[in-house]
């Protein structure tokens, strides 16, 4: 059993059909992880906000963690360039 749950923002599948298919299997498993690790080591906390950011490549994943509820909701992902507009 995995200590988190993810839950993943209906947005997320728009933003991810905007991202090439190989760069998208590479997303999906780097979210997956979140479920052991929610933060690992190359995450880090976005300043002014309850969300971290986590790296893919040039893509980069958005998400919040609720400890006490052992969820990790994914917000947001995009290109590194137009992620945090």
């Amino acid at each position: 059993m995995e200590p988190y749950r993810i839950i993943v923002k209906q947005s997320v599948s728009k933003d991810l059909k905007k991202v090439p298919k190989k760069d998208v299997e590479r997303i999906l498993a780097a979210i997956r992880s979140l479920a052991k690790n929610p933060r690992p080591s190359q995450s880090k906390k976005l300043s002014g906000q309850e969300r971290y950011r986590l790296r893919q490549g040039d893509y980069r994943i958005l998400y919040s963690i609720e400890d006490d509820r052992l969820t990790v909701c994914v917000v947001k992902v995009g290109d590194r360039k137009d992620i945090y507009r």
